[in-house]
């Protein structure tokens, strides 16, 4: 059960849209189930005699007294407007149980606590099987006004209590951290148009995208401007500095042929100009990661990075870590950019799936966070896909997932925590589809059975608590092509399996040698290492950084932008 409170200026406008059509003619027998007064309420959908401006008048009976002592002007935003909606699935309610809804939130919100004479006047109309819309002026009989501080979270725990009862889908309560969700009108004007997704939502991919990969403020409006998307930004009076912005969508326009704004803050909250400036400090061209000597340094960075960020979540450090669940959202935004293959598509539903779960009420510490950061945007700017290493990160993104859904879970963050499950389903299945062909390869170009044998006896050796796990795992053979290609890369194989064995994971994992596999394959090549060192020393190679156009978001490739041309 859904509530959302929002409050206006205009009671007789939205009595007109509770009794009416509705926009597609979807409302059907509109009626009053409850109100302040069964009998002193006129009910335009019943009464042949009573009208819209009858009703808005009682309602506002409170308000018109108020107003005249104020000497003719109004309290500002007085209606306040709560549509209550059940999920999808739930068994339709009567209007008995639906009256009992609307007097319980009207109560805990502080409009009408159960027995006061004097509470704002209210009605709750239904005009549809799964929702009623709760209007209340919010002017007491006695002139005051509401006290109704934090009423969406104290709404929001009312319907957490009335699913109990009327045994309703349990949804998820939340910390007024998530964003938006579209409005009807936005959602009918998108089906009109054929598009699955509102201009709300398509432009908070692309905001997220554009930001996960610029470096700096002036990049992150230019970048979304060479898109298409119209950018408007708001200056301080005195300063002139940027104070604010706005999007719109290419092609979005109101019935005027306006384009249709949004405020960076109503896409997300992490979506604000200073939310924005916490995570991209204005950085020199000079900084950015232009030239980078091994094309595989970034996937091997952001892989190291979010190992990092799995001790951080174990630290203690709520700052920090939410810091990393915000780095590791724009993490997985890049990773998706710089992947191909068919596992893209699950990357990306990855990655919006984790949106919700990048922010909470914790606030961040996003210098804790720079590195991981770094390595992502590093990511952003990579040319190539390095097969297995690809892998790897893949591997370690869904481990991280994980974690991340019980760091919420673990301090109540029910909506993050079920966010965070869903972006690990995403990535479990694109690791999947990208790890099956990577690991059939690897085991077919196992090495003869005396290297396997001597493999085997450093596994032993090693990591004696795991070895017969290890040795039963389907991954064995895989595992013994990539210790042989380790060695050959100037590793020692009872070293290596002594350091990547000591980490998290193996313990618990289903599969230690694919655990192991991937670890060992995110290894740096010690041979190409050293001989980067003596090039460098003995000056013989000289580096030049080439600009690099900045990258292409995830959501925002030029193919995939149709959504609103």
């Amino acid at each position: 059960m859904v509530p959302d409170v929002s409050t206006g200026s205009d009671s007789r406008g939205l009595i007109a849209y509770l009794f009416g059509p509705g926009r597609r003619d979807e409302h059907t027998d509109p009626h009053i189930v409850a109100a302040w007064d069964m009998a002193g309420a006129p009910d335009p959908g019943r009464d042949p005699a009573a009208t819209y401006s009858q009703l808005a008048k009682r309602l506002d009976h409170h308000v018109d007294l108020r107003t005249r002592e104020l000497g003719g002007k109004k309290p500002p935003r007085h209606v306040w407007h709560c549509p209550v909606r059940t999920a999808p699935g739930d068994r339709y309610l009567t209007d008995a149980e639906w009256a009992e809804v609307a007097r319980r939130i009207v109560h805990a919100t502080g409009i009408a606590p159960e027995g006061d004479d004097k509470a704002c006047r209210w009605i709750a109309v239904r005009h549809a099987d799964d929702h009623i819309h709760i209007m209340a002026t919010t002017v007491r009989a006695d002139g005051r006004r509401p006290r109704t501080n934090r009423d969406g979270q104290r709404a929001q725990a009312e319907c957490r209590k009335l699913e109990a009862k009327f045994g309703l889908r349990r949804l998820k309560s939340g910390d007024l951290t998530a964003p938006r969700t579209p409005t009807g009108a936005e959602r009918a004007k998108a089906e009109r148009q054929g598009q699955t997704v509102t201009a709300r939502h398509w432009l908070r991919e692309q905001a997220y995208a554009v930001a996960a990969a610029v470096h700096n403020e002036a990049d992150y409006f230019t970048v979304l401007q060479s898109l298409g998307i119209k950018v408007k930004t708001r200056l301080g009076p005195e300063t002139g500095d940027v104070i604010g912005y706005s999007l719109a969508a290419p092609g979005d326009t109101n019935a005027a042929g306006e384009p249709v704004w949004y405020g960076g803050s109503k896409l997300a909250p992490d979506l604000s100009i200073n939310c924005l400036r916490e995570r991209l400090p204005d950085q020199q061209v000079a900084d950015h990661p232009l030239y980078v000597a091994d094309p595989t340094d970034p996937w091997r960075h952001t892989t190291t990075a979010i190992h990092t960020a799995r001790t951080i979540l174990d630290s203690g450090d709520d700052a920090a870590a939410q810091a990393h669940l915000a780095a590791f959202g724009d993490a997985l935004y890049n990773i998706a950019s710089a992947t191909t293959g068919p596992h893209r598509a699950e990357l990306r539903a990855a990655a919006m799936a984790f949106n919700r779960a990048r922010r909470s009420a914790t606030r961040a510490d996003h210098q804790a966070a720079t590195a991981l950061r770094k390595a992502a945007k590093e990511l952003a700017y990579a040319s190539s896909e390095p097969g297995g290493l690809t892998i790897a990160l893949l591997f370690a993104t869904m481990h991280l997932a994980r974690a991340a859904a019980k760091w919420h879970e673990q301090r109540g963050h029910e909506q993050q925590a079920a966010a965070a499950e869903e972006a690990f389903r995403h990535l479990q299945a694109g690791y999947q589809q990208a790890a099956i062909p990577v690991l059939s390869d690897l085991a077919r170009r196992a090495p003869r059975a005396a290297t396997a044998r001597h493999f085997e006896q450093d596994v032993r050796t090693t990591l004696p608590d795991h070895a017969d796990r290890i040795l039963a795992d389907p991954a064995w053979t895989a595992l013994t092509t990539t210790l042989a290609h380790a060695e050959t890369a100037g590793h020692n194989p009872r070293r290596l399996l002594a350091e990547v064995g000591a980490q998290r994971e193996l313990d618990s994992a289903e599969r230690p040698a694919e655990v192991l596999t991937w670890r060992i394959t995110a290894q740096p090549n010690r041979r190409t290492q050293a001989a980067r060192s003596r090039s460098a020393i003995s000056g013989t190679s000289s580096m030049s950084a080439t600009p690099h156009p900045p990258a292409t978001p995830v959501a925002t490739r030029p193919e995939e932008r149709s959504r609103h041309r």
